[in-house]
């Protein structure tokens, strides 16, 4: 990869004592060099397997679907990215992997920082709870317990541009603590009521993105029988999508328009509380504006360069990636998630596959921005109405359906 990388604060190295433990290694995720095509997702030799005694945390909302159906899409995901943005304030100087899932987040992190983890973790699910109304589940398993299960966890980097890394997730191990998390284990509960994380740089300020191509495709696929027919299936769809390269992307080139609306997570995230006074709707409105007009005339609003950072915004988006299956957010056309489903459904019958999809007109982003005159902000994308979540409830469908026994996430 060429370029000098600017990490996020979801990255750097410390060398600090945690009590009188020796200095942590935090090196490890530091030190494996990222690929910048996506298509390396598949090669194996790209992961290396985390350290022993490396903690694996992950969180979802519970009941996300009925939230979802409720028109709650942007709270559910924005508890899901408050996770990793809560995690990277309490220990700034920590590089670690992570990914999101749209109504959660999943990260791997050294052992030793387990007591600040769990103490993030318990005040996010507080502030999901007493904020939005959500049920945030929590759970911190340790690395040695997932290879007691004969699984594993292999890490990987992405750089979806020369500002940002995402890690990829393979070995089986991040999709069993997921299951472990839905199975009430390794529970951390939250934290009482009123006390909060620090969810500075957390943003939704985007309005939906419509599609371009008419179809938002929301896709999920994880292996099933062969672990081999399922990376040459992946390896093949990737080709397939490779012509319609350019245009995949569900973020306009010039970026997207702030939204009119939505000061009340705005609210929820800086103050903790669901009510939003009228004056902040207000000022939410006047921002929406400026920020419009800015977009338009391509201006500067003090020290950020608008036309800037919505290009930065466009490339550091994470709409493909790889935990222990394939995830994508696709703007395509009903023909191409028509051939896609086709593929697929040929695939799950004849064992390389478990997959689900959603459809939708719109995507729905969340940000992380520890600085806007920085270029190394996060944004996660997911589908605006059902996203990942519903896509998710497709797969469990599919496998109920006499594909094979439940064994997914």
């Amino acid at each position: 990869m060429t370029g000098t990388r600017s990490e996020p604060d979801f990255g750097g190295v410390v060398s600090q004592e945690n009590g009188d433990q020796a200095p942590v290694d935090n090196q490890f995720y530091l030190a494996l060099a990222p690929f910048d095509s996506f298509d390396d997702v598949t090669q194996l030799d790209r992961y290396r397997p985390l350290p022993d005694n490396w903690i694996i945390a992950v969180a979802d909302v519970s009941q996300s679907t009925e939230a979802i159906q409720q028109g709650r899409y942007r709270e559910v995901n924005t508890a899901g990215a408050a996770v990793l943005a809560a995690v990277s304030n309490a220990l700034p100087d920590l590089q670690f992997p992570f990914t999101f899932g749209g109504d959660g987040a999943s990260f791997a992190a050294p052992g030793a920082y387990s007591s600040i983890i769990k103490d993030t973790l318990a005040k996010t699910a507080a502030w999901a709870g007493d904020a939005l109304g959500l049920v945030l589940r929590v759970a911190i398993i340790p690395v040695a317990d997932i290879r007691a299960r004969h699984l594993d966890v292999l890490v990987a980097r992405f750089a979806p541009s020369s500002n940002v890394t995402y890690a990829m997730f393979a070995g089986g191990g991040l999709a069993w603590a997921e299951r472990e998390l839905k199975n009430g284990r390794y529970a951390v509960p939250r934290a009482p009521f009123g006390e909060t994380a620090d969810l500075t740089g957390l943003s939704c300020q985007f309005a939906p993105i419509s599609a371009k191509h008419g179809v938002i495709l929301s896709l999920i696929i994880i292996p099933r029988d062969d672990p081999t027919s399922f990376m040459e299936l992946i390896q093949e769809l990737l080709r397939t999508l490779r012509p319609y390269d350019s245009g995949l992307h569900p973020l306009p080139a010039n970026g997207p328009l702030p939204a009119w609306t939505g000061a009340h997570l705005g609210h929820a995230i800086k103050t903790g509380s669901r009510n939003t006074p009228l004056a902040t709707w207000a000022a939410k409105c006047l921002r929406a504006i400026v920020a419009r007009v800015a977009t338009l005339l391509g201006v500067r609003i003090g020290g950020f360069h608008e036309a800037r950072f919505r290009r930065e915004l466009v490339e550091n988006t994470d709409f493909r990636k790889y935990d222990d299956g394939l995830r994508m957010t696709l703007d395509c056309s009903a023909e191409l998630a028509d051939a896609i489903d086709v593929r697929l459904e040929e695939a799950q019958r004849r064992g390389a596959c478990y997959f689900g999809t959603h459809r939708q007109s719109a995507a729905n982003l969340t940000c992380f921005v520890p600085s806007p005159t920085q270029a190394n902000h996060v944004h996660f994308v997911d589908g605006a109405s059902g996203g990942y979540a519903f896509a998710a409830l497709n797969l469990k469908r599919n496998i109920a359906g006499g594909f094979g026994p439940e064994t997914t996430r």
